[in-house]
């Protein structure tokens, strides 16, 4: 008789913390593994789940008690040795919210890791987080994709500064807001601004009907 596959669904939730990449983890309840630190995943539910979007969406309200504004497919990892259980197929996505969504009003069941100094993690979660971690900054350089690591609202600094850290180089100013203009998916929000220690900054948000844009040419 044949063995019954696998099926389960694994979330690379990414935030940007200060100047940092991190990275949601938290540590398995049961066995294969108990105790060791893991992506949010779970099985997929044949009844409840309409598909796999449906079971990476549950996955992080019941894990992370959170709905990620991005949250796209990934890779399906699969083999007969990742899981000690036997063959199995994990539908991996990646999600981007803003570090301030991460702030729960209790103990949280999870812990942020800097994406450069992960623990061990078990099956083949590591590998997940590295093509999260590939394709984010591969599609950062052609779209707006950054925009949702930051909060509702933001300056143009504060964007800039957030493509940088995504990307990991530096950005000529002029030539970065040159390239916001030319696309036009931001749009002021009236009347805000931030202010500070320096002259107040004007504060943008992402044009609702714009959602990811893609460029035709790198940032």
């Amino acid at each position: 008789m044949d063995q019954k596959i696998i099926v389960t669904v694994d979330v690379v939730l990414l935030t940007l913390v200060g100047e940092r990449l991190e990275v949601l983890l938290s540590r398995r309840e049961r066995e294969p593994f108990a105790e060791q630190w893991a992506l949010p995943g779970g099985y997929v539910h044949a009844v409840e789940d309409a598909d796999s979007l449906a079971a990476a969406r549950r996955v992080l309200r019941e894990k992370a008690s959170l709905t990620s504004p991005y949250l796209e497919q990934l890779y399906t990892f699969s083999g007969a040795t990742r899981d000690p259980r036997g063959w199995s197929a994990s539908i991996a996505y990646y999600a981007l919210v803003s570090a301030d969504t991460l702030r729960p009003a209790g103990p949280a069941p999870f812990e942020l890791w800097p994406v450069d100094e992960l623990p061990r993690l078990c099956f083949d979660h590591a590998r997940i987080v590295d093509g999260a971690l590939e394709r984010l900054r591969s599609k950062s350089a052609y779209s707006s994709l950054p925009c949702y690591l930051l909060p509702p609202t933001f300056t143009l600094t504060e964007l800039q500064q957030t493509y940088e850290h995504v990307l990991g180089q530096k950005l000529d100013k002029s030539a970065f807001r040159r390239k916001l203009a030319d696309f036009d998916f931001l749009e002021v929000v009236k009347d805000a601004q931030r202010t500070g220690s320096h002259r107040p900054a004007q504060l943008y948000r992402i044009r609702e009907e714009k959602n990811l844009m893609l460029f035709d040419r790198t940032i």
